[in-house]
């Protein structure tokens, strides 16, 4: 029986991946780092700190310049987000998550990103969230299963009793380990690896989870 919903962010809740490219690749023009779609795609569920290091793609630099270009990059991505609200909602996910508080199924957040409170205050779903993980929650990131195991904590539900929705393939492999069953957004080839997967959001449904995987 499920008696919790742990969502990603990024991709699954609202899509601020296009964002997250302009900020990277601003930083980089910059930099003078290459960096494309490709790589882009890459960074999709991974941490700040990781994403750096793959752009970097075993390029050394100095601490100092590391951590300012974290800071820098953070900067550009707060500022295009300044003017998200809840019309960036993806399709079906605020009707999911009325009728999983209607139903009293626990419902939790679970993302890489240091700015998950902001952007789920922005888009007015705060309320509808009975605890948040996020960047500053554990030490290890995803694919690591630890911020999925720690939103589980905070909602007091067994691992075998929790279902993830995540669009990454580094979250839905999170999930797998962290002892739950997934809800994959996204193709095959990407997030296949998931117990059940969808192309998009408006599909993820309690209904869903109530087939074979």
């Amino acid at each position: 029986m499920c008696k919790a919903f742990i969502f990603d962010l990024d991709g699954v809740i609202t899509d601020t991946a296009e964002l997250h490219f302009q900020a990277w690749d601003r930083l980089c023009q910059e930099q003078g780092w290459y960096f494309d779609r490709e790589i882009n795609e890459q960074l999709r569920g991974v941490s700040r700190q990781d994403s750096l290091k793959i752009i970097l793609n075993a390029r050394e630099v100095d601490e100092e310049t590391f951590e300012r270009s974290l800071k820098q990059k953070n900067d550009y991505y707060l500022e295009l987000l300044g003017g998200i609200t809840n019309k960036d909602i993806l399709p079906g996910i605020e009707t999911l998550l009325l009728e999983l508080n209607a139903k009293g199924i626990k419902v939790a957040l679970a993302s890489a990103s240091k700015n998950a409170r902001s952007i789920l205050h922005k888009l007015g779903l705060t309320a509808l969230f009975d605890a948040i993980g996020d960047g500053w929650s554990v030490n290890r990131s995803k694919p690591a299963p630890d911020v999925f195991i720690h939103a589980a904590g905070q909602v007091g539900v067994n691992v075998n009793e929790c279902v993830v929705v995540e669009d990454a393939e580094a979250g839905v492999e999170a999930a797998r380990s962290a002892g739950m069953k997934v809800i994959g957004i996204g193709p095959q080839e990407r997030v296949g690896q998931a117990d059940w997967v969808v192309p998009s959001t408006e599909l993820v449904t309690l209904s869903l989870i109530n087939t074979t995987p």
